[in-house]
């Protein structure tokens, strides 16, 4: 073995070799036989890295002291290796590690040592820098720590400054105090986007004005994009908060000119904003001022949220000083002390907060008014509100009517002229509800129908006072026309005083005023000038008529229904017909019937079928009572082939029930053919029915059997049951077997052919399962798949039973089989 000193085995400069104080061997180190193969490879190659790594690795279980001995030779050699540096740094900071900082600051020195060595040829590396600063800061040594990030930022580049930053400003946050900002003041120079965490650190140091100072300059800067999410809003809201909070605090900025600021730019958080400024001033002792803002907010706002907010904090605030200056009054009584200044000024506040109270519907109200101030209802509310004060009532309709655009208001606007003339009205003020009516006419409201409901309102005035003449007078001016007549009505481009002669509720009105009050000629002037304008509608031409009637004017009163059917086209002028011939009829009867014959041809010649039939039966009536009843069998005659379809088979049965009782039953044969000729199938048969029963009844039993015959092929079997019961009935009653045999054949040929148009296939199917009772569903089913082969010689065989009395009725007439030879 070989034993020497560490400063006698290097050559050169003696070095010194820092072990710990317990592992320390006195400057003595022994090199064991197993470490002369490493001792000499580094002997033989200094210079080389990987010998020394190794040397080191195989020590790396042995003492500090002689791992400490190997890198510090390897250093000396290698003193700009960065892998070499460190490892040993790592080792001496392991060594260190969890002992107090200043029980053993001299091995805490020995590491700095070591790392200021590194530095002097690696200050350009940032790990280096990071451990080091690291490792400074779990020391108390504030100043070196500081003046060592410095370093680090002066000697590695910009781009490597985040890193170096985001160590010394935690070291920053932990040292707190003066240090910390003006580290921060320096930090934002270089990343202005992280002021957040600036003010959160002034927050915590309670440095409120710098605080404010940085939130203003951020919500006055559009470009600025908060780190943490927070809108510009948000921001706003805290920057107001932060003043309210701590108004002795802001000195360097004016808190009302920015909170003012923010109600401009944020409309929706109005009463937020107000109620903050109003805290602001409180917070300051300046109760006066606050009540200025807290009047001027509820004043100002533009939605009743914002007002009640508002309105609940100024309600709170008045109660909370009311409060304090009854405890103090109480404290006075106690004492007994007086003081009427204090008093007087309690009396105040209280009837101050009553006022307000009382306020609170008109400010509610104003607040609407001030959303749409053209919302006529919310004006009919205010007007209510100032029910027992003359003054303000007229005050409040004179604002509303010179405020709201007509064109624009919000609910019924000739209304509030009305109630304002009806205002006037009940206080015996006629004179001034007219000159209110007069105004109101000139306006130009939105609709005709507007203007015309004010000229029947003052019209309405004027006789609840018998002013009949001046009602009259008024509905004469207001259905003059223009100086052009020719307007088109619905025209919203034309003032309303343009158009309102042709509004129909005016007229409507005029006319009931001079039937009431006028003469006869007078109100025939009036309908027959709605009659010029063509605007009358049915109900005008009626109660026209009607009202000439009542007076004795018959002829007149036809001659306005003969205008009516010339203005109105069908539907319309069916009513107007009906009533026009049921009157002309009850008025002459027979005595003018050609006069009538011809209007009831005027009334059928455009008339369309729907409506055709009870012009036809009323003037068959007509020809019947007072004519001839050729006459009126010809009518009939015409009706059924002029009515609708769905009319026709009724008119066919009524027809037949007027010929048989004028010219007896044979009579109706022809009518009977030519129905069963024109009616559709389902009604053919019925008819065909009826037909056969007539002749039966005339014992004109072929004639009957041959209607059978021709109606047996509108009946499916499988669908009209009825039909082949009712033949197979009269069979028995008056046929022979021939014939009913015959009836069976044709039973068949009618079925088979069913059976082969697929077009009543489903028809039958459906309909036989809707007829037939339950127990016959094994019936159906046989039907059915007859049904689907649609072939001819799938259909059934009949199959008679007879007996010494004759053919016996089966229980299912469908399932009788026959064969072909019978």
């Amino acid at each position: 073995k070989h034993i020497c000193k560490a400063k006698n085995f290097i050559s050169g400069e003696p070095m010194e070799v820092e072990v710990n104080i317990t592992e320390e061997s006195k400057g003595i180190y022994q090199i064991e036989e197993i470490d002369i193969p490493f001792e000499e490879e580094i002997l033989r190659n200094p210079y080389t890295l990987k010998s020394w790594l190794r040397y080191i690795d195989h020590k790396s279980e042995q003492l500090i002291s002689q791992q400490i001995w190997i890198y510090e030779r390897a250093l000396k050699e290698l003193p700009g290796s960065y892998k070499l540096w460190k490892k040993y740094l790592d080792l001496r900071l392991k060594h260190v590690e969890g002992l107090n900082p200043v029980r053993y600051e001299k091995e805490y020195l020995k590491v700095n040592n070591c790392f200021e060595r590194s530095l002097v040829l690696l200050h350009k590396m940032p790990c280096i820098w990071i451990g080091y600063c690291t490792f400074l800061m779990s020391q108390c040594r504030i100043t070196k720590t500081r003046r060592t990030f410095d370093r680090a930022l002066k000697a590695l580049p910009i781009t490597q400054h985040p890193k170096i930053w985001e160590i010394y400003l935690k070291f920053a946050r932990e040292v707190g105090g003066e240090t910390a900002i003006r580290l921060y003041w320096r930090y934002l120079k270089l990343e202005p986007d992280h002021v957040e965490e600036y003010i959160d650190l002034l927050l915590s140091l309670s440095r409120y004005d710098e605080v404010a100072k940085r939130l203003a300059q951020v919500v006055n800067n559009d470009r600025f994009k908060s780190m943490h999410g927070k809108s510009n809003y948000q921001l706003w809201m805290e920057l107001c908060d932060l003043v309210c909070k701590h108004p002795e605090e802001i000195k360097s900025l004016k808190v009302e000119p920015i909170i003012r600021s923010g109600i401009q730019r944020f409309t929706d958080q109005v009463g937020k904003l107000w109620n903050s400024l109003a805290s602001y001033w409180i917070k300051l002792t300046h109760l006066e001022k606050a009540r200025d803002v807290f009047e001027e907010g509820i004043a100002t706002v533009m939605t009743v949220r914002d007002f009640t907010q508002i309105f609940d904090a100024y309600a709170e605030f008045e109660e909370t000083v009311i409060t304090h200056k009854m405890e103090e009054a109480a404290e006075r009584a106690e004492q007994g002390k007086e003081d009427p200044e204090e008093d007087l000024d309690l009396e105040l506040r209280l009837v101050r907060f009553e006022q307000l109270m009382n306020r609170r519907p008109f400010l509610v109200n104003d607040v609407l008014l001030r959303q749409n101030p053209n919302n006529v209802h919310e004006w009919e509310k205010r007007v209510e509100l100032w029910k027992d004060n003359a003054e303000k009532v007229i005050e409040t309709y004179t604002k509303a009517i010179l405020t709201i655009n007509p064109k624009k208001a919000s609910g019924k606007f000739h209304e509030l002229w009305v109630h304002f003339a009806k205002f006037y009205d009940d206080g015996n003020n006629l004179e001034s509800a007219r000159t209110i009516f007069e105004k109101g006419t000139k306006v130009n409201f939105k609709s005709v129908n507007d203007l015309a409901t004010l000229w029947c309102e003052y019209a309405e005035m004027e006789l609840r006072h018998e002013n009949y003449d001046r009602a009259i007078e008024v509905m004469s001016r207001a259905t003059v026309p223009p100086s052009n007549p020719n307007v088109d009505y619905r025209d919203e481009n034309i003032p309303v005083q343009s158009r309102v002669f042709k509004s129909l509720k005016l007229w409507s009105f005029f006319v009931d005023l001079e039937e009431s009050i006028g003469t006869v000629e007078s109100t025939r002037a009036v309908y027959d000038r709605i009659l010029e304008l063509k605007i009358a509608t049915p109900q005008i031409i009626i109660n026209y008529a009607n009202f000439l009637e009542e007076n004795k004017y018959f002829e007149e009163s036809f001659k306005v229904y003969e205008r009516g059917v010339e203005l109105f086209n069908y539907p319309i002028a069916f009513e107007i017909w009906n009533i026009y011939l049921t009157k002309f009829i009850n008025r002459y009867g027979g005595t003018k019937l050609e006069r009538a014959r011809d209007l009831f041809e005027q009334a059928l010649e455009k008339c369309p079928p729907k409506h055709a039939k009870p012009l036809y039966l009323m003037y068959g009536k007509l020809e019947e009572d007072f004519g001839l009843a050729r006459h009126a069998m010809r009518i009939f005659d015409r009706a059924t082939k002029a009515v609708a379809d769905e009319d026709r088979f009724e008119m066919f049965n009524f027809y037949i029930a007027k010929a048989s009782a004028n010219f007896g039953v044979t009579y109706t044969r022809e009518i009977y053919e030519r129905a069963i000729e024109v009616l559709p199938d389902k009604e053919a048969k019925d008819m065909c029915l009826k037909y056969a029963e007539l002749e039966r009844k005339l014992g004109e039993i072929d004639r009957a059997r041959s209607l059978y015959a021709h109606a047996s092929q509108f009946c499916d079997p499988r669908t009209v049951p009825s039909f082949w019961a009712i033949w197979h009935d009269f069979e028995v009653k008056h046929g022979n077997e021939d014939t009913f045999k015959e009836m069976l054949r044709i039973k068949r040929s009618v079925q088979a052919q069913y059976n082969t148009e697929v077009n009543f296939i489903s028809a039958q199917i459906l309909a036989t399962r809707q007829v037939q009772p339950p127990a016959a569903t094994q019936i159906s089913a046989t039907i059915e798949q007859g049904a689907l082969k649609q072939t001819s010689s799938s259909s059934s065989t009949s199959h008679l039973n007879e007996d010494e009395s004759g053919p016996q009725i089966p229980s299912n007439p469908d399932e009788i089989n026959m064969d072909d030879d019978d």
